[in-house]
């Protein structure tokens, strides 16, 4: 069996855009005529970059190769050009392209891929979802839209909503601004309008969902402790990313100042990233996105490094279905997994571009028995929703924060 094709598509992504303006998907095909799907996490270039960055790694290191020859794929991608380091948009690529190469794998065997993979720990997987606007936003003159991201009342009526969906975690990020030239001291407004959002989300879910306080990178190690004191009597499961991704070190100190457990890892790619970070006991939980992290079989050997240390993995996911359906084929097999970021219960446009929808219930994915990973892609989908524009997935304020 050989890989014998690629094929990319940037799909936009319409209103209201949950999981970002656009997905980066990727189809292999074999001589055989199996398709594999994958999808790329990948920020750093526009999306029309990426998707050509993805076909020139394929056409380097994939065509005319056995799907099955993973560790051979990572090491060629991983040292690509002579690098042999960590980086965040090849390992995008690379971890589109690995994925669908188990999607073959799995469907050449007629299993799903958690079956390759060890097999399975869980039945279903608890999902978590962020707070995301809805038609109750509304907009006032003196203080600009309301919505839940600004709202105490909004966001607990909105946590309230989804936990009587089946929810049992909901997050949220209200951390004010985060900018290029983070980490930065908190301002006081932020501090209180965070604890106030909390209080009011504690009070309307009680003990029926934790809530997970996101940042992104936002503060110093001293202005993620300030914030973290405020927070903390609402009892969050987690507070992510308190400080920027780069120096592990400065995240232990947070780590060891509070006692939220900290979580990390959207940002961060292959073992070697992630063993800094487990090295430092920087976090307890630790949160690779599939589509950026070198893919499925380098997750495992990151979540088992992981559960050396009794550190739980919860996958992130703010992209695609294709991602989606990767991290439960992951998740299912692990047996440090906590919980499963979920794009509210994978309806939507996330349904509309798979040919089947991932199957969600009383706050918890069931995972497919289906061959490969348990999706396929509708490529008319993709074809009716070409993505135009060059705007980056995510990007922060281009300036300092001023207080």
């Amino acid at each position: 069996m050989k890989i014998t094709d690629v094929k990319t598509w940037v799909v936009g992504n319409p209103p209201p855009g949950i999981g970002g303006k656009y997905f980066i998907f990727v189809r292999l095909m074999t001589d055989g005529g199996v398709a594999g799907y994958g999808e790329a996490y990948n920020a750093s270039f526009g999306p029309h970059v990426t998707a050509r960055m993805i076909e020139d790694m394929a056409e380097r290191y994939f065509i005319g190769q056995d799907p099955h020859d993973i560790e051979m794929f990572f090491r060629r991608c991983y040292s690509s050009g002579f690098t042999q380091r960590p980086d965040a948009a090849v390992m995008g690529c690379f971890s589109a392209l690995e994925i669908a190469c188990w999607d073959i794998i799995g469907k050449e065997a007629g299993k799903p891929v958690w079956k390759l993979l060890g097999g399975r720990v869980h039945e279903a997987l608890r999902t978590y979802t962020y707070l995301y606007p809805h038609e109750g936003s509304v907009h006032t003159e003196d203080v600009g839209p309301r919505n839940v991201y600004n709202d105490p009342d909004m966001a607990a009526e909105c946590a309230a909503e989804y936990v009587e969906q089946g929810f049992t975690a909901v997050k949220l990020d209200p951390a004010g601004p985060y900018t290029a030239f983070d980490g930065h001291q908190p301002r006081l407004v932020d501090i209180d309008l965070s604890a106030r959002m909390m209080k009011a989300i504690r009070e309307a879910v009680g003990t029926k969902a934790d809530i997970l306080f996101g940042t992104h990178g936002q503060f110093t190690a001293s202005g993620a402790l300030r914030m973290a004191r405020a927070i903390e009597p609402y009892d969050p499961l987690w507070f992510e990313e308190p400080v920027p991704p780069d120096m592990p070190e400065v995240m232990a100190q947070v780590a060891r100042g509070t006692s939220i457990p900290i979580a990390t890892g959207e940002r961060l790619t292959t073992k070697f990233e992630f063993a800094r970070v487990i090295e430092q006991r920087a976090a307890s939980i630790l949160q690779p996105d599939l589509g950026r992290s070198g893919g499925i079989l380098e997750t495992k050997k990151i979540a088992a490094m992981a559960e050396a240390f009794h550190i739980q993995i919860a996958p992130h996911c703010y992209c695609g279905p294709i991602v989606g359906a990767a991290n439960i084929q992951l998740a299912v097999t692990l047996p440090n997994f906590l919980i499963l970021e979920a794009l509210k219960q994978w309806d939507g446009f996330h349904e509309t571009l798979l040919k089947k929808k991932i199957e969600w219930q009383d706050g918890n994915v069931i995972p497919s028995e289906e061959p490969g990973i348990g999706v396929e892609l509708d490529e008319a989908v993709c074809e009716a929703h070409p993505y135009d524009g060059k705007a980056l997935h995510l990007q922060m304020m281009q300036t300092p924060l001023m207080p």
